[in-house]
């Protein structure tokens, strides 16, 4: 099976006249673009062509430097799509000395989409295998190792100017709207010593990445229902969430104004006493946010006696009006069966592991200690249902049962969660979509983390670990975007299978030598294959016109 990979139509059949193509290629000798008709090797020259016919050898072509194109085509044109090139273009003038920053930022920006890694990896390996340079017009230059720091030390102080810019894309765009929003915060370890500047913002606290041996910092992100970002701050490792909400509100007011927004939540970010200033603010803040299960056990009798209704199939809740607030009892039948599949394996698992310990010969009451508090910690759902009943010393014989008052509880509960909020008059239907979308701005973290290469960060200086946040959280944009041209199309699609679809098209040098000396060299994209097309009809993108050849002066090599 055979399959056309390079596309070289402009080279004419010397033998017809009428089939004689005119391009226009870079003279490298005279610096300017000229006009060149191509002809094989054999043969004369037509005359009609004298002056501007080139004749190449082609038996001697020769295939060099194959990079990857098609991904940094995809990015390019998303950055493009946002208008990222004009926010940028109008805030990073280029250096005196030459310094392209905003080509040098986009470089950045779409390394971190494409195949994310530190900017030495994308200094020494990525940047000479990816066609980047093809597409900004760059040599090796735009990253230079220190060019790519400096970089990161002039774009700051744009970031609010951003996060006007976005809000404006994704409401032209996707007609976005954000009247309601999702907040949640997620933390990011470093592979650094402590520091030692009390200012600085990387601390020991509380790790989401279960990374308690390093220093962190917290991320609080603003996400619409959709997904798409609207801000973030960057915050002390050691903040806690409680703290946090306050000023956010303050700065999301102030940045696009008072309004009637729902903000949703998770449990332990919001305080009582923030709950009540969204309630008694004129315009109200509305928020549905969950509740820690504490609050379920004191109000269970309350919610024994209300009837359940059904919200969708396979979800029911019940609403209890309470101090100016609505509490939502819900239940899910899928997160049931899913909450007691979990219970059932760590209860098997725990039972199994007691049973082989209390068969065991210990010989001290330190070791039977070490080796149940090893099972507490990889059965810990299984174990706060189970009673140990503990030896006198030296004896190592231990007795264990089932808590059956537990369980009853944990099975009564399984599956059920409780929604608190100050919005009067929503169906509970509503209430439970809302905060079920939560699951977007869980993404985003995912996403941020993981496909996008977050974390770890090796950054020393404290404006360059914003900065490094800072680049992710446009790549995240770009992400965004594509995901959302993707959902109406192709919903079963990600973003990173597509990008790494689009990896596959390639981009070659083929260079021909010519009769009188010269190198003409042809830089071509491989043809798209049928999943490509696909994509390209699907998504309305058009690839670009192949870029123009290129021709060197008799004796030089060109590279």
């Amino acid at each position: 099976m055979q399959r056309q990979v390079l596309y070289l139509g402009e080279i004419n059949d010397s033998q017809r006249e009428a089939w004689c193509r005119v391009i226009e290629a870079f003279d490298d000798e005279s610096q300017q673009r000229t006009q060149l008709a191509l002809f094989p090797a054999q043969g004369e020259l037509p005359d009609y062509a004298r002056g501007y016919g080139v004749q190449v050898r082609l038996d001697r072509m020769e295939l060099h430097r194959p990079r990857q194109w098609g991904a940094c085509w995809l990015a390019c044109h998303l950055y493009e799509e946002l208008l990222l090139d004009q926010f940028w273009a109008a805030r990073l003038p280029d250096s005196r000395e030459g310094s392209c920053w905003r080509h040098i930022l986009q470089t950045l920006i779409c390394y971190r989409l494409i195949d994310p890694g530190s900017e030495w990896r994308l200094h020494r390996l990525w940047f000479e295998n990816s066609a980047m340079g093809d597409l900004l017009g760059e040599d090796y230059a735009v990253v230079e190792k220190n060019a790519l720091y400096r970089c990161l030390d002039k774009i700051l102080e744009h970031k609010r100017a951003l996060f006007d810019h976005l809000t404006e894309r994704w409401q032209d765009l996707f007609r976005a709207k954000f009247d309601v929003l999702l907040y949640d915060l997620t933390s990011t370890y470093f592979e650094s010593d402590p520091p030692k500047d009390s200012k600085d913002k990387r601390r020991f606290g509380y790790s989401r990445d279960k990374r308690s041996d390093c220093v962190q910092v917290v991320i609080a992100l603003v996400v619409t229902p959709e997904g798409f970002p609207l801000a973030y701050e960057v915050l002390p490792g050691n903040t806690s969430d409680k703290t946090t909400l306050k000023e956010f509100l303050h700065k999301i007011g102030m940045q696009y104004g008072k309004a009637e927004r729902i903000w949703v939540m998770d449990r332990g970010i919001p305080s009582e006493e923030v709950l009540s200033e969204m309630r008694q603010s004129d315009p109200p803040v509305y928020y549905l946010v969950g509740t820690p299960k504490g609050r379920l056990t004191q109000l269970e009798q309350n919610l024994l006696s209300l009837p359940w209704q059904a919200v969708r199939p396979g979800v029911k809740v019940k609403l209890l009006p309470q101090d100016h607030e609505l509490y939502v009892l819900a239940e899910s039948h899928d997160r049931v069966n899913k909450e007691r599949a979990i219970r059932r394996r760590q209860l098997r698992g725990l039972v199994k592991r007691l049973n082989e310990l209390q068969a065991m010969k210990l010989r001290s009451t330190q070791t039977l200690l070490l080796k149940l508090g090893a099972a507490k910690g990889q059965y810990p759902a299984a174990w706060r249902l189970i009673d140990i009943g503990m030896p006198e010393p030296p004896h190592t014989r231990f007795s264990f049962q089932l808590n059956r008052q537990k369980l009853r509880a944990v099975h009564r509960r399984e599956g059920r969660y409780l929604l608190r909020s100050n919005l009067g008059g929503k169906e509970p239907a509503d209430l439970w979509q809302f905060y079920i979308q939560l699951v977007e701005i869980e993404a985003a973290f995912k996403n941020l983390k993981d496909d996008l290469g977050l974390r770890p960060i090796y950054h020393q200086h404290q404006n360059r670990i914003e900065a490094h946040i800072f680049v992710a959280f446009i790549a995240y944009c770009l992400h965004v975007t594509l995901r959302a041209r993707l959902r109406p199309v192709a919903g079963g699609l990600t973003p990173r299978a597509v990008l790494d679809k689009f990896a596959a098209i390639q981009m070659l040098d083929v260079k021909f030598p010519t009769t009188d000396g010269r190198t003409l060299i042809l830089s071509r994209y491989t043809e798209p294959n049928t999943d490509h097309k696909i994509l390209l009809e699907q998504l309305k993108l058009t690839l670009p016109p192949q870029p123009p050849p290129r021709i060197s002066p008799a004796g030089q090599l060109m590279h």
